[in-house]
């Protein structure tokens, strides 16, 4: 049975265009034992959301799948690589990876915080606080609930009230705000009146 997973990729280096160009791309470059381990898990077939990474606003950006296994990452053999290992060598390299397939471009990227506002959600690994991790894990639900907000336009956002009217707005407030009548003034003076020396 198919699993479900998170590829992040910055697309100023690689980005969902650039798979549907090439359409099959080895994962390269990635330096985590965490991300190498998801990567070994992975079978034929698995289904991928892309996610664009290191960029404003983040989120996932598409469809990939898993169409290849056991691929040695050839960067780790490259000096002029900055994903160079001096420890990898041909007989016994350090780095695998996986290739992917493209799949399809969603309609509408949907951003990170997106995301978290959705309550089928809350749970998903890339939503925690402080994960980084490039490969991770998704929910067969998760992923579908990625896949159907892909495929619907986000609810418009309100437009701002334009400054200028904010401040007219709470001038206006501040005018209207009740201040105490002469009588009342009178008074207190009064009380706050010192008696004389005698």
């Amino acid at each position: 049975m198919a699993k479900q997973w998170l590829m992040k990729s910055e697309p100023d280096t690689f980005s969902i265009s650039d798979l549907e160009r090439v359409k099959v791309e080895p994962w390269s470059g990635v330096r985590s034992y965490f991300a190498r381990a998801h990567m070994r898990a992975m079978s034929v077939g698995d289904q991928v959301l892309f996610h664009h990474s290191s960029v404003d606003p983040p989120g996932v950006a598409g469809l990939a799948k898993v169409v290849r296994t056991g691929v040695v990452d050839e960067t780790q053999f490259d000096p002029e690589s900055k994903y160079y290992d001096p420890k990898a060598t041909r007989e016994t390299p350090v780095w695998d990876c996986v290739d992917v397939e493209y799949v399809e471009t969603f309609p509408h990227f949907v951003a990170m915080d997106r995301l978290r506002t959705d309550a089928a959600l809350a749970d998903m690994m890339v939503l925690r606080r402080g994960m980084r991790l490039s490969v991770q894990p998704v929910g067969e639900a998760e992923y579908a609930r990625v896949v159907e907000l892909g495929h619907t336009a986000p609810p418009p956002v309100p437009p701002k009230e334009p400054t200028v009217l904010r401040q007219k707005a709470a001038k206006k407030k501040k005018g209207n705000a009740k201040t105490p009548s002469g009588k009342k003034l009178a008074a207190k003076a009064k009380l706050k009146k010192k008696p004389r020396a005698r």
